[in-house]
């Protein structure tokens, strides 16, 4: 990519000001073998997302990690920024090596990008310069200690950004909110569960053109339920109208929620409430 040989066989920085390479190299994508940590600015033009074009010129941060693919297309080759490169074998002895897998953002698209305010990039920046650095110099045997602890400081303030940013964008998240509990309540009315069964985090997140990880992580910072929790709790509220409406058996109504087996619906039931769905249906009587 027009640039030096890398210093460490398992890790490098490039900055993307130097770097030269044609896009059309990667127009059918390439699978990443390594994680991909890049810090961009000065996006030359706008990503389509869902029915929207969404403008990057203030730049952000994205996450891939091994085994994901990228893609480049001409208007991304116009921006400047850095991105550190991570082959898994540089983690390996490392309890990052496993916690790394933990950080959700490596599983958003980049439309979920985290975008950053000028003193969080002045943070950021500072970080990918400390390992620059530290890769200039003459490696030593206290290197990758050094190395490892920033790249954990690094995803840590990544995750008190995003944090940041599900707050901040609270008028778009809650709109994503709303559409998710009318995509839902149309599950309910239209009878798709007698069908189909109850739906998976996949296909509202699909509908909803954001990826799985990323709904459950913002419902966690809006409501403190991920995806699945969420669902399961909609289910309830539907089940308990159900219930009190009393002319449903219980086996009945856990056909009509989508369950293929009534003792699924009973355990979800009873872990939600305390209480089977009959012993509800009698508290309601008393």
């Amino acid at each position: 990519m027009g640039q030096a040989a890398p210093s460490h066989p398992l890790i490098s920085i490039m900055n993307y000001g130097e770097a030269r390479f044609d896009p059309k190299d990667f127009e059918e994508g390439i699978i990443l073998n390594f994680y991909k940590i890049s810090f961009k600015t000065s996006f030359s033009g706008k990503l389509k997302y869902g029915q929207g074009f969404y403008d990057f010129e203030e730049g952000g941060m994205s996450f891939i990690a091994p085994g994901q693919l990228l893609k480049m297309q001409d208007e991304e080759a116009d921006y400047s920024g850095m991105t550190l490169h991570i082959h898994p074998d540089f983690l390996r002895s490392y309890p990052l090596n496993s916690a790394i897998k933990q950080y959700g953002y490596f599983s958003y698209s980049a439309a979920e990008a985290l975008y950053l305010s000028e003193k969080e990039k002045a943070t950021i920046l500072s970080i990918y310069r400390f390992i620059q650095d530290e890769l200039n110099e003459r490696i030593d045997k206290f290197s990758q200690d050094v190395i490892i602890s920033q790249i954990e400081l690094l995803l840590n303030y990544a995750n008190r950004f995003y944090d940041r940013q599900f707050l901040t964008r609270k008028a778009v998240n809650n709109d994503l909110l709303v559409r998710l509990e009318q995509q839902l309540e149309d599950y309910f009315k239209d009878d798709k569960l007698l069908t189909g069964g109850l739906p998976s985090v996949a296909t509202l997140a699909e509908n909803l053109h954001v990826t799985r990880r990323y709904l459950s992580d913002l419902l966690r910072n809006l409501i403190g339920l991920n995806a699945q929790q969420f669902i399961h709790e909609k289910v309830i509220e539907k089940a308990k109208e159900y219930l009190a409406k009393n002319d449903l058996t219980v086996a009945q109504i856990a056909y009509h929620l989508g369950f293929e087996h009534p003792q699924s619906f009973n355990k979800l039931f009873k872990s939600k409430t305390s209480l089977s769905p009959s012993g509800y249906k009698k508290s309601l009587r008393n």
